[in-house]
């Protein structure tokens, strides 16, 4: 079969624990069902109960009122403002009901009760609680004049509490914003946070903040320096671009590091401050690293991994088998880019192992919707943890009609891949398997050129799914060299067809394949005789909506001698999170279907190539909801 894909493409509060200081500036101023590949006996009753989770925890005082498109309007605003302008005319709105909007929300991503959500912050243990702190707006579900800290607390880094606002913009020092901050942990068990502020002039400052009370393993109450701001834009610096410190690193002077992110005209740059005790600061002579071009530098980091070992390293190691990773934010475009290279600690300087990959420029965590990220070590189990913000891209009249907007990936592990040294390997943090159900498994299926084989594993809303794939050797030797250059974003999604792809799977499918999300891989056979593969997904059949994102995301994709493909896939209702061969390619995508929702979620695996039969094997579990509640004092333990 030839798919059909077209070419074109409340307002309730938490709680505030803060502890404020006095005011005052500091001195230094469809058609009938097809038949369905049978696997066992679907257990009925494991569907039945996953919905009702799903609506429990939504309808649970959730449900919001529709508002009227004739009179509500979205605020305009663009980068400037912090985030992306939306630009759907609501003169186009697709109608929405509540059945659509309500299975959207995610059953085990992370995600506040209501309201917008954006940047990850200051992500730490302490003391057997995973903190998670994230930009928030208490009042809507849209991005706010006066964002503040979210905060939430977890055993596993998957079923959370809610604690009440960690920080929020009281002070002139961040009267128009807490923004995005790094926690350092120091060797004595001290808690450092430091973030920027937005003062009441809009000025870009940065702040201390620690607890109020060190022995609460929760982390409640805050306290602000008194002397706060600790760092102004330095000469030279506009007023708006110095912000997002980073996690401290210490020297071999026995001094804290720390990097933070600006720009000169169009160079990104990350600035380089020493200090002792985090309430004054030297200037570093020189940059850590920049890239002309690359515009403005946001929520920089900085961290190390080793090449000899799978473990997680601690921000402050340096030396022998040590790389160092530069990543950032790139205002202009929204995406999270990083470098891997050498870090210099007497000439404070950052070289990338390769220009062409340097930072902005090259290697991305995530080819899809995936922003402001952050990273932390996570000493209880000898790993790095990276959280990222995944947005929306729905319309703003459908996130205020739903109440929220945004959500946080899973958490995964970063490691160095030490088979290609060149990338970084992503994977979701073990603690997720924790949530696998009943499982489907199916052995070597030979999926035909030009055919999709529906797969009977019951609703697929909530899935975990591991795949892999080979083309037959026949129609590898055959295919033709060529010089074709392939970019998933451009070379018409899954509907462009091949000789060697693409092919895999159709996610948040429905049964007649009016909508459909493929997530899939394409094969080009080079010149020189050489494979070279694409990792891609495809959203431009994913709804029926037309006020939706629908972007073909992707990139290449490093397939080792012998290598098999493989991808494994996290569906959760609006969110699809796909990791290619172990990690080294990850595409996340925001999708939102108006019929294969609930019950009618379906599964496809597909082969839309010219020549190559494609032999697949995978594993696919259904995913129990996530517990993401209020925290209540009893809970403690």
């Amino acid at each position: 079969m030839v798919i059909p894909i077209p070419s074109s493409a409340s307002d309730s509060e938490l709680p505030c624990s803060y502890i404020p200081v006095a005011d005052g500036p500091h001195s230094h101023s469809g058609a009938e069902p097809r038949p369905r590949l049978k696997k066992g006996v679907f257990v009925i009753s494991c569907g039945l109960l996953l919905l009702f989770l799903s609506l429990f925890a939504f309808f649970n005082g959730q449900t919001q009122t529709l508002p009227n498109v004739s009179t509500w309007q979205p605020l305009s605003r663009g980068v400037s403002s912090g985030v992306s302008e939306k630009s759907t005319s609501l003169l186009n709105a697709y109608p929405w009901n509540n059945t659509m909007l309500s299975w959207q929300r995610t059953a085990y991503h992370f995600q506040p009760q209501n309201n917008w959500m954006n940047d990850p912050n200051g992500p730490l243990y302490y003391r057997g609680w995973y903190h998670f702190f994230y930009q928030y707006n208490p009042k809507g579900a849209v991005w706010g004049d006066v964002i503040v800290w979210g905060h939430a607390v977890s055993r596993d880094l998957i079923h959370w509490l809610h604690l009440p606002l960690a920080m929020v913009a009281d002070q002139w020092y961040d009267k128009n914003g807490v923004w995005t901050g790094s926690a350092t942990i120091l060797p004595d068990g001290q808690v450092i946070m430091l973030y920027t502020g937005s003062t009441n002039e809009s000025v870009q400052v940065q702040n201390l903040a620690y607890p109020a009370d060190p022995s609460d393993p929760l982390l409640v109450d805050w306290i602000k320096y008194p002397s706060n701001p600790v760092l102004f834009p330095p000469p030279g610096i506009g007023a708006k671009d110095f912000r997002d410190p980073t996690t401290a690193w210490l020297t071999s002077q026995g001094k804290w590091r720390i990097t933070i992110g600006s720009k000169l005209n169009k160079t990104g740059i990350a600035l380089v401050y020493d200090t002792i005790d985090f309430k004054t600061y030297e200037r570093v002579e020189g940059l850590l690293h920049a890239v002309p071009g690359t515009g403005m530098w946001e929520c920089v980091d900085f961290f190390p991994v080793s090449n000899k070992s799978e473990s997680g390293l601690d921000t402050s190691i340096n030396g022998e088998n040590v790389k160092h990773v530069v990543k950032v934010s790139l205002d202009d475009d929204r995406h999270d880019y990083y470098a891997l290279g050498s870090y210099d600690e007497k000439n404070v300087k950052f070289t990338p192992d390769d220009s062409k990959n340097d930072v902005g420029i090259g290697l991305r965590y995530d080819y899809g919707i995936f922003y402001a990220s952050k990273t932390f070590y996570d000493q209880s189990k000898g790993r790095r943890v990276l959280w990222g913000w995944i947005g929306e891209s729905d319309s703003e009249y459908a996130d205020v009609a739903k109440g929220w907007a945004s959500v946080q990936g899973i958490p995964r592990t970063v490691t160095l891949d030490q088979k290609t040294g060149s990338n970084l390997l992503q994977w979701p943090v073990a603690e997720v398997e924790s949530l696998r159900l009943r499982s489907d498994e199916f052995e070597n299926l030979t999926v035909k050129p030009g055919s999709a084989v529906p797969l009977e594993i019951g609703t697929a809303a909530q899935l975990d799914i591991v795949a892999e794939f080979e083309i037959d050797k026949e129609a590898l030797e055959k295919t033709v060299e060529s010089n074709m250059e392939y970019k998933c974003s451009t070379s018409g999604g899954a509907a462009e067809r091949g000789a060697l792809g693409p092919f895999g799977l159709l996610v948040l499918a429905d049964d007649d394949l009016s909508e459909y999300t493929p997530t899939y891989f394409y094969v080009v056979k080079g010149s020189d005789g050489h494979l070279k593969t694409f990792f891609c997904s495809d959203q431009s059949r994913s709804s029926l909506a037309n006020d939706v994102g629908k972007k073909i995301f992707g990139s290449f994709v490093p397939v080792l001698k012998d290598e098999k493909l493989s991808v494994r896939i996290l569906v959760d209702h609006s969110i699809v999170e796909s990791f290619a061969q172990g990690g080294r390619t990850c595409v996340t995508s925001r999708v939102y279907p108006t019929r294969a929702i609930y019950g009618a979620a379906r599964l496809f695996l597909f082969n839309n190539a010219t020549e190559g039969t494609v032999t697949a094997s995978l594993k696919v579990w259904q995913m129990n909801s996530a517990f993401i509640r209020p925290y209540h004092p009893d809970q403690r333990n």
